[in-house]
């Protein structure tokens, strides 16, 4: 579908597909798909194929990333004001999980992004810095199933060798990839996290708008280590009060452990400004007894507070020795914000 020109000059997005409850999938242009440490202050290199995510995850801490693209369309006249509020949402969040940006024509540009990152990329001894998959929208979300932007890029950097690929997903779509996971893993080290924070669906429902089950996560991470693929669980972020007790913890180191989890990663919830709209209201309506310590503890940062963080890792390190897990270690102990992340070289 080709953009309309409105009156005024400004050309609107392209729309690819609708669902039927009203989801939109626009075609979005990029200069650049993979982001260096300098633009998103993260420890590594990162791609996201899709800007915005179905699942709807309340706590999910990429919704500014969605609310930049947005205005920065806005600004460069690619969508009128009526289009901007639509793509905006009401309430300042919910495009962010019903208007999704599809990056299309993307090997071009990953092409000329690899030459770049070959030259300012290496860390000594011949290594390279990693190169995470999926950190602000998830890869494997149902427009995957149509447009096929992950498969492709993995596809393209199976050609490379010696790289070090990670690969974050709550989705057993992933299982529809093994074969290429196979070949990139032959030839360059290979992480694939499988998110999940909790094995109680009842409570994941509760938080997780549209994300699959528990169970269909597990099955697809046996899937994967049976496959050959190092892959294990992400528990991020664990929710204070909801999901950080022994219990829950050790019943979720328990399922990965017996789905063939090479490792388990934990680590706290981060409250940034454009999640706390919302999440804070799922607090006040499922766990109203957590209002206060919620206010409390995100009162004048988005970090959890450093005495809880440390507390937390304590208990993660030891149940990571319980269940013969490696400790933390690797490409997720570099996963650590500097500065909120932008998509700074996105052409709209």
């Amino acid at each position: 579908m080709e953009g309309r020109t409105h009156g005024t000059g400004s050309r609107s997005l392209p729309v690819l597909d609708q669902r039927i409850r009203g989801t939109k999938f626009v075609s979005l242009t990029s200069k650049s798909v993979l982001n260096s440490p300098q633009q998103t202050g993260m420890d590594f290199w990162s791609i996201n194929p899709y800007v915005g995510c179905e699942f709807g995850c309340t706590y999910c801490y990429a919704r500014y990333a969605h609310r930049y693209v947005v205005e920065r369309a806005r600004d460069r006249g690619a969508l009128s004001d009526e289009e901007f509020r639509d793509f905006r949402g009401a309430q300042g969040w919910e495009a962010f999980e019903r208007r999704i940006f599809v990056k299309e024509h993307l090997l071009g540009v990953l092409d000329a992004d690899m030459r770049r990152y070959f030259r300012s990329s290496h860390l000594g001894d011949g290594a390279t810095a990693p190169i995470v998959i999926g950190t602000a929208t998830d890869p494997y979300q149902p427009a995957e199933r149509r447009f096929r932007m992950t498969r492709a890029i993995l596809e393209r950097l199976a050609g490379y060798e010696g790289l070090s690929i990670g690969i974050i997903t709550k989705s057993a779509l992933i299982t529809r990839d093994i074969d290429v996971l196979q070949r990139l893993a032959a030839r360059s080290d290979l992480e694939v996290y499988v998110s999940l924070i909790s094995v109680d669906a009842e409570l994941v429902r509760k938080v997780e708008a549209r994300s699959p089950s528990p169970a269909a996560r597990l099955r697809a991470l046996r899937r994967l280590t049976e496959a050959g693929i190092n892959a294990g669980l992400i528990a991020a972020p664990i929710l204070p009060g909801i999901t950080d007790d022994r219990p829950h913890l050790e019943a979720l180191f328990a399922a990965g452990r017996d789905a063939g989890a090479k490792f388990v990663r934990a680590g706290p919830l981060r409250l940034y400004a454009g999640v706390r709209d919302r999440f804070l209201p799922v607090i006040e309506a499922e766990f109203p007894h957590l209002v206060e310590r919620y206010a409390r503890a995100y009162a004048h940062q988005s970090s959890a507070p450093r005495e809880y963080t440390h507390a937390l890792h304590r208990r993660i390190r030891g149940l990571q020795a319980k269940f013969g897990l490696p400790l933390n270690r690797g490409m997720q102990d570099r996963y650590q914000v500097r500065r909120p992340a932008f998509q700074v070289e996105l052409e709209l």
